[in-house]
C-alpha cells in the first residue's frame, strides 16, 4: 500500500489547486469532497477534472459528519498526511444557519481528529481564517493576537475547530499547523464570494453592488500564493504552529472595483447597499512569521491577480 495524502474538501475552490499541485509533484492524493449543494456541482467537477483520470488522484463523496466513512478511509488508505480544508464558509450565511456552520466546521473537524489521533499521521493541516481576528483594534494581525471576539458564527466555528486542533496535538502528538488565510482569490473561486460576482457582473452588465461606503479593506491573497504557503507547510517539521498567510497589503473596496473598471476598460457604475452583520472593517496580514520560518513570499499583487482572474472568466463563461 502506497502513502497517501488526504484532502478534505478537496474539489472546491483552494482543494482543486493543492490537489493538482501535489498530483503534479507525484504525490498520491485522496479527494474527500461532499458536494455540498451551497453551489452547483458541476463547478467542482470541472475543477478537478485535468486530474480526475490521474492514477495519483482518487476521489470520495462524502461528509466529514459520517464517522464510519472517515474510518473506512483511513483503513482502507495508506493516509500520512492530512490537509484540511472542508468547511462551510461565508460570514452572512453562517449568521442565518448558525448551527449548520457549527456541525460542518466543527463537529466534522472533530470527527475526523478523533480518528487520526490513533494513526501514525506525519503531518495535519488545518485551513483556519483570517475571520477569527474579528474587530481586531491592532493592525497588522499577528498570530498571537488574541481570538476573543469573533464578529460572526463562522469565525467562531473557525476558532473553535483550531482549539480543538491545539487541544489533540498536545493530547495525542499529532504534529499540526494552523493556517489562517486572508481572503484568497482567483480563477475557480465560489460563485457567492465578492470577487466572482464583481467580475461578473462588471462584464455583463457594468453594475457593481457592494456593502457600505467602499472604504472596508481586505488583505487579498491570490490563490497561488496560497497554494505555496500549504506545501511549504507540509514540508516543515513542527509539534504545532499557526501561521497567516497573507498577502501583507490592504487593498480599499473602491480601489478593487477601480482595478476591475481599468482591466476591463469599463466604467463600473457602483450601487450601493447597507453593511452587512458580521463584516469587519478590515483585514491585514503580519507573515513575518511564515516568511522567516516557511520561506512564504506572496508573488502576486493585486492587479495581476484580478487580470488573471479575468482572463480565467471570459474563457470559461
Amino acid at each position: 500500500m502506497r502513502n497517501e495524502i488526504l484532502i478534505t474538501g478537496g474539489a472546491g475552490f483552494i482543494g482543486s489547486y493543492l490537489c493538482e499541485r501535489l498530483v503534479q509533484m507525484n504525490w498520491n492524493v485522496v479527494c474527500l469532497d461532499n458536494f455540498d449543494p451551497f453551489y452547483p456541482r458541476e463547478f467542482k467537477l470541472r475543477n478537478i477534472e485535468n486530474i480526475a483520470k490521474s492514477s495519483f488522484f482518487s476521489l470520495i463523496e462524502g461528509d466529514l459528519q459520517d464517522k464510519n466513512l472517515i474510518k473506512e478511509i483511513f483503513d482502507s488508505h495508506k493516509i500520512v498526511s492530512v490537509v484540511h480544508l472542508a468547511a462551510q464558509a461565508g460570514v452572512r450565511e453562517s449568521i442565518m444557519n448558525p448551527e449548520k456552520y457549527f456541525a460542518t466546521n466543527v463537529l466534522g473537524s472533530l470527527n475526523l481528529l478523533n480518528v487520526i489521533k490513533d494513526k501514525n499521521i506525519e503531518k495535519f493541516i488545518y485551513a483556519s481564517s483570517s475571520s477569527v481576528y474579528g474587530n481586531n483594534k491592532k493592525i497588522p494581525f499577528s498570530e498571537d493576537d488574541p481570538i476573543l471576539a469573533p464578529a460572526s458564527p463562522y469565525a467562531a466555528s473557525k476558532i473553535a475547530a483550531e482549539s480543538l486542533c491545539a487541544t489533540y496535538s498536545s493530547l495525542y502528538k499529532i504534529p499540526t499547523i494552523c493556517l489562517r488565510f486572508f481572503t484568497v482569490y482567483g480563477p475557480r473561486q465560489r460563485p457567492d464570494m465578492a470577487f466572482s460576482k464583481f467580475i461578473k457582473n462588471a462584464i455583463n452588465s457594468g453594475i457593481i453592488e457592494i456593502y457600505g461606503d467602499g472604504s472596508s479593506s481586505r488583505d487579498y491573497t491570490f490563490i497561488d500564493d496560497i497554494i505555496d504557503g500549504i506545501i511549504r507547510s507540509l514540508e516543515f517539521s513542527c509539534d504545532y504552529e499557526i501561521f497567516n498567510l497573507g498577502n501583507s497589503t490592504t487593498i480599499k473596496l473602491e480601489e478593487v472595483i477601480r482595478i476591475i473598471g481599468s482591466t476591463l476598460h469599463k466604467d463600473i457604475v457602483v450601487k450601493r447597499i447597507e453593511n452587512q452583520l458580521g463584516d469587519v472593517p478590515v483585514t491585514y496580514a503580519d507573515i513575518r512569521k511564515a516568511e522567516t520560518i516557511l520561506g512564504y513570499k506572496p508573488q502576486t499583487n493585486i492587479e495581476n491577480g484580478i487580470k488573471k482572474y479575468i482572463d480565467w472568466y471570459r474563457t470559461s463563461f
